[in-house]
């Protein structure tokens, strides 16, 4: 019994850690989108959307004849479309995400999490099927579907960095990188690079803590990194702020030319940003205008 104890104080740690998370995402799609949304584009479906003016190409079996006798021209009735599309998320969960330089920021993971569940939110909700890739969770739609995606974003990793893992992706896929994206250059590349050869569209969101950007050490400064594996100690850290920042500017610059090559669009975040308006930039790079 003894050790059956702090398994399920852990078990309970954990499930309260991703319901709590399901909620505030919840808040946050609901401050972004209010209420429940259609796909509100035509195509097949059973809902009706819209009548549109009889064009080129249209036969008389798509004639609206009802709604044409009201006028002098002739109108075909469009219905919603509802093909649902997969939707991967690769969310960085390594040690370099859980960073903030002061007590009243969150952390780097915590605006990810919160981030990517409130648009698969926005996106279940839609009818698209949402995945999180390099974990056992193919693009289904659903709210249990949900509370797994809320459970794997909440299953912290070791490592120190991290790289894009696309390996499973659908074919026309739309992917989501979330991450510092302070890792291996070359590996985030090569990902990238297989992922678009498999037809994939997708956007990287570069989630930054402010001190990230702007390197505001001064004087004697240790820099341990997250996971503890790295430690630099400079007795003049203002010396290393314009290499810091050329550095940055230098990997910002790469991942844009990645995102070029790849057709993909770079997205970059800041964790003292309000998150709103990431995720309607999200949401709307995924569903188009609407």
């Amino acid at each position: 019994m003894s050790e059956a104890r702090p398994l399920r104080s852990r078990a309970e740690a954990t499930t309260a850690n991703f319901a709590a998370l399901l909620v505030r995402a919840e808040q946050l799609a609901a401050a972004v989108i209010p209420g429940g949304h259609g796909r509100r584009r035509a195509g097949s479906g059973d809902d009706f959307w819209q009548y549109r003016p009889v064009q080129l190409g249209d036969t008389l079996r798509m004639v609206d004849w009802r709604r044409s006798a009201r006028s002098d021209a002739q109108f075909v009735r469009q219905k919603e479309w509802q093909i649902s599309q997969s939707v991967f998320f690769w969310v960085d969960r390594a040690r370099s995400m859980q960073f903030s330089s002061a007590p009243n920021l969150p952390e780097k993971i915590d605006r990810a999490q919160l981030l990517s569940l409130a648009v698969a939110i926005l996106l279940s909700r839609g009818g698209e099927q949402i995945g999180l890739s390099g974990e056992n969770l193919p693009p289904r739609a659903g709210a249990k579907q949900l509370q797994r995606f809320a459970e794997f974003l909440t299953d912290l990793k070791t490592e120190d960095y991290a790289a894009p893992q696309f390996e499973t992706i659908k074919k026309n896929a739309f992917c989501v990188c979330v991450s510092d994206f302070l890792g291996d250059i070359e590996k985030i590349e090569k990902t990238l690079l297989e992922a678009a050869t498999k037809g994939a569209r997708g956007v990287c969101v570069q989630i930054l803590d402010p001190a990230e950007e702007s390197f505001p050490f001064r004087g004697r400064s240790v820099f341990d990194s997250v996971g503890g594996t790295m430690r630099h100690e400079t007795l003049q850290a203002a010396d290393l702020s314009a290499r810091y920042l050329e550095r940055l500017a230098a990997r910002k610059a790469r991942l844009k030319q990645i995102c070029r090559q790849t057709g993909w669009t770079f997205y970059s975040h800041h964790t003292n940003t309000p998150a709103q308006s990431a995720v309607m930039w999200l949401h709307t790079m995924i569903e188009g205008p609407k």
